[in-house]
């Protein structure tokens, strides 16, 4: 235990050294962007007098490292500046904007879990038999799927075709909770998909490779019931599988901003797109930011939880 908590806070205390390395990296890129802060602010009928002193204002005309410790004095403050007029703290956006995101993340990461392990187990039991040989092409057919592509899929199946679901558009749960799940359902499993394919053959990779272990043919010599031996093997099978989780869960986070758009979600991804198409370098500074270290947040817990599945690597 004692171990664990050494390694566990030192993951944590590496948190702050690597935020900053990621503001850094966000507020450099984008002071390279081509918008003007002064126009977007003043719009096109201010004079050149106007956008000067603006930029003076704002502290535009120092130098970028004096900028980049001005940025961060504000974000410590949690103040990731205003978006262009009509003028509106970024923070609040983000606020307003990033639950829903979240949300569809966990439900998706949720359905991925759940099919991975349905599938991958089932492929190592039934090993090179028809259920194997199904699942594993069904896998394969997953992973080359682009979860945006299998959107729109999705919704001229089971929106268009077979009014099932709403073609998008989003229902707060407190509203109505199923309508929050009608609204969820076709965007989680587009952003679901691709994830529990890739997973789903991870773990009957790792399912099979602890089949043939020695302990698993004394246990079954020793006449354990099947379940208990599952059980074990599927706690060691699952380590390899969790290494490479919080690599899924960045990645669903980054396909949420795309789903979202295609499902006409007012999450991260619509605050991305209006900041881009809108010039607003704040907006898209502070989404960017948000969304890099909910990623930074998400591999550290899944670092832990492979050091609490993992008992070994305490011991490095």
């Amino acid at each position: 235990m004692v171990a664990f908590l050494r390694l566990a806070l030192r993951r944590v205390a590496m948190m702050p050294v690597m935020v900053l390395g990621i503001a850094l990296l966000v507020f450099v890129v984008l002071q390279f962007s081509p918008a003007d802060p002064a126009y977007n602010a003043l719009g096109d009928s201010a004079s050149p007098e106007a956008r000067a002193a603006f930029a003076e204002a704002h502290g535009l005309n120092d130098p970028l490292p004096v900028r980049y410790f001005a940025f961060l004095a504000d974000l410590v403050q949690g103040n990731l500046g205003v978006t262009v007029p009509p003028s509106q703290p970024v923070a609040d956006r983000i606020a307003t904007a990033f639950p829903l995101t979240l949300q569809l993340t966990l439900l998706g990461l949720s359905l991925a879990i759940v099919l991975a392990l349905v599938f991958g187990v089932t492929s190592a039991m039934y090993r090179d038999r028809w259920p194997d040989q199904v699942f594993r092409v069904l896998s394969m057919a997953g992973i080359a799927l682009p979860s945006f592509w299998l959107g729109v899929l999705l919704i001229q199946q089971f929106a268009l075709n077979i009014p099932l679901f709403p073609t998008g558009g989003y229902v707060n749960p407190a509203d109505s909770f199923g309508g929050w799940l009608e609204s969820m359902a076709l965007p989680s499993l587009a952003l679901a998909l691709p994830v529990a394919s890739s997973l789903a053959r991870l773990v009957r990779t790792s399912m099979v490779a602890e089949l043939d272990r020695d302990y698993v043919r004394t246990a079954r010599g020793s006449g354990l019931p099947p379940s208990l031996i599952i059980r074990s093997v599927l706690r060691n099978a699952l380590v390899t599988p969790l290494t490479v989780l919080g690599v899924k869960v960045g990645y669903m986070l980054s396909g949420a901003v795309v789903i979202e758009a295609i499902f006409d979600l007012p999450g991260m991804g619509k605050l991305i797109l209006e900041g881009v198409t809108g010039g607003d370098v704040a907006l898209v500074q502070g989404t960017v930011l948000t969304i890099a270290v909910a990623f930074l947040v998400v591999n550290v817990v899944v670092d832990l939880l492979y050091l609490l599945v993992n008992p070994r690597i305490r011991t490095v």
